[in-house]
């Protein structure tokens, strides 16, 4: 079967990856500087092209399905994660940065014109979205018009500040319906730290977080000045105090912990190096693990992993315990540690079939993924497939492309996978982008006098781009 022809932008593209790759270092402080700025402008170039190429697959996406009979409210679902895949991020982050893109090109000319040309960075492009995101669109458009003379002149957090002023200026009722809906959207999150740590968040509105943060730091206080603190300082105190009145624990280190135990023959005649893993959270010192098991005063669970001695992976569980609860569940949360989805880090909410049920699929473990529920449920859309393995996950997106995640050994000090096939992937990625005269250095300007879109009043550039089927697109979905 002979290759498909790759388009001339993806090779000029490649050049330059290989360009900027090789570039020798700066021979002074001064050339040195000017790379920096002159990077910094390409980087900010090169997110508007991503930007304007994830909204053009949107679009695309929509379009196709339109002349399929695909029902409005039903085209583009998927079109988030394939995103996600291309950019090698979390199917969250994938959907993400689709709003933004619709955000920037359809209602914010006059920012995606700023980020285009390399005055101002993606981060305050970022921050600009954020900030108006809540308001209609014609009114998004002013503001977007009237911040144009600010973009490059300040700072991403003064002009995040700046655009909220506006937005709630022109818009104050918009702006009390916002704030009541972010009221309703108060919750609690977790995510891990550096140094073993891992940040407990709380959005909450903000006189009720000013109540628990005062409250704790006035107990905090009355400790540090009875003497009950011991050696803590203000803030280690109120760290505890939060913990214990939150889980009822009489001491904040008295954690209730079930531990599984990898058995191999360093678990049964050493202490051991390897580090202790929090399944959804990520690793802890050895020392400080048993430390923790130790000196904890909660009870403490005991279960045996078992692992194949020549590759280490995850074979069985120990099912001994008080209470039996979906053991292989429990492995599978155990094995895949986050959700498998490549470059998805969401907590597992479900244990999935690859293959599904209806088409044969078999409940069990060579044919299970965990999965968050939002890649689970993009893997139900029409094209989309996965193939499991307990060694890898394929997942294979309805514009052909595969991508691949291969399952960490849970028992790490087996021989590692050899990692020839995917340095083989790679070789041939390159090849194919690869022009056959194997010329180097950045391509040649081309440019053409009617590549540049003039500025139309009251057009976005995407407008420009799409006509008439950008306009359909906008009138039949207004700005949420």
């Amino acid at each position: 079967m002979e290759a498909e022809p790759v388009p001339d932008v993806i090779t000029e593209i490649q050049r330059w990856h290989e360009a900027l790759s090789n570039l020798p270092p700066a021979l002074s402080e001064v050339e040195a500087i000017d790379r920096i700025a002159a990077l910094e402008e390409l980087t900010a170039a090169a997110a508007a092209a991503q930007a304007r190429e994830t909204l053009t697959f949107d679009m695309r996406r929509r379009n196709s399905e339109a002349d399929d009979g695909v029902a409005s409210k039903k085209q583009g679902r998927g079109v988030g994660a394939e995103i996600a895949l291309a950019r090698k991020v979390s199917r969250a982050r994938g959907s993400t940065l689709l709003k933004f893109s619709r955000s920037l090109l359809i209602d914010l000319p006059h920012t995606y014109s700023a980020l285009k040309t390399g005055c101002i960075s993606e981060e305050k492009a970022r921050a600009v979205a954020k900030e108006t995101d809540w308001l209609p669109r014609d009114k998004r458009r002013q503001v977007d018009e009237r911040m144009a003379p600010r973009l490059a002149e300040v700072g991403v957090g003064r002009l995040g500040n700046e655009v909220r002023a506006l937005a709630q200026q022109v818009d104050q009722k918009a702006a009390v319906e916002h704030l009541e809906k972010c009221t309703e959207e108060r919750s609690v999150s977790v995510r891990p730290a550096p140094g073993n740590m891992a940040y407990l968040t709380a959005l909450l509105p903000m006189p009720q977080a000013v109540a628990v943060y005062t409250n704790l730091k006035k107990s905090a206080a009355s400790l540090i000045g009875t003497g009950e603190s011991g050696q803590r300082s203000q803030s280690q105190v109120m760290a505890d105090l939060l913990v214990e009145r939150t889980t009822g624990q009489e001491c904040a280190a008295a954690v209730p912990t079930e531990i599984h135990l990898v058995m191999n023959d360093a678990s049964l005649v050493s202490r051991g190096d390897e580090p202790s893993w929090l399944p959804g959270f990520g690793p802890l010192p050895a020392g400080a693990a048993r430390t923790f098991v130790a000196e904890n005063e909660a009870t403490v669970f005991l279960r045996r992993l078992y692992t194949r001695p020549d590759d280490g992976q995850l074979v069985r569980m120990d099912t001994r315990r008080r209470e039996f609860s979906g053991l292989l569940r429990r492995m599978i949360v155990i094995r895949d540690d986050v959700c498998r989805s490549p470059w998805c880090d969401a907590q597992i909410k479900h244990a999935d079939h690859a293959t599904a049920y209806s088409a044969g699929g078999e409940t069990d473990w060579d044919n299970a993924s965990g999965l968050c529920a939002a890649c689970n449920f993009a893997k139900e859309l029409n094209g989309w497939k996965h193939v499991s393995s307990p060694e890898k996950l394929i997942v294979k997106t309805p514009t052909g492309h595969r991508y691949e995640t291969r399952t960490k050994p849970i028992d790490s000090r087996a021989a590692e996978t050899d990692s020839a096939d995917a340095k083989l992937d790679v070789a041939k990625r390159r090849r194919r982008h690869k022009e056959t005269d194997q010329a180097h250095g950045p391509p040649m300007k081309r440019r053409q006098p009617h590549d540049k879109p003039r500025s139309l009043c009251g057009t976005s550039a995407v407008e420009y781009l799409f006509g008439e089927k950008i306009r359909t697109f906008l009138t039949t979905k207004p700005a949420e």
